[in-house]
């Protein structure tokens, strides 16, 4: 199991992260900030064990998540087959 992970939105104040940009994750943590790598990562590693997450009503193979610094990025993760 793999994690790609999309920049959806960027207001990024370091340009570090552009939209559209494509991370594909499966052991190591990939380029990107810090502060949002520890925000997703617990999210990551669900997928990455095959787990699902809570949407609600709903469990999905998926998240959508903002950075810590204002929600200047937004995410979307999604678990991908080998």
């Amino acid at each position: 199991m793999k994690v790609k992970l999309t920049v959806l939105e960027s207001k990024c104040r370091g340009n570090c992260h552009k939209v559209g940009e494509v991370y594909i994750v499966e052991d190591v943590c990939p380029p990107i900030c810090h502060e949002l790598w520890q925000n997703i990562y617990p999210n990551v590693y669900t997928l990455l064990n095959n787990g699902d997450l809570d949407y609600g009503t709903t469990r999905k193979k998926e998240f959508r998540m903002k950075c810590p610094d204002n929600g200047r990025v937004l995410l979307l993760g999604e678990a991908v087959e080998d």
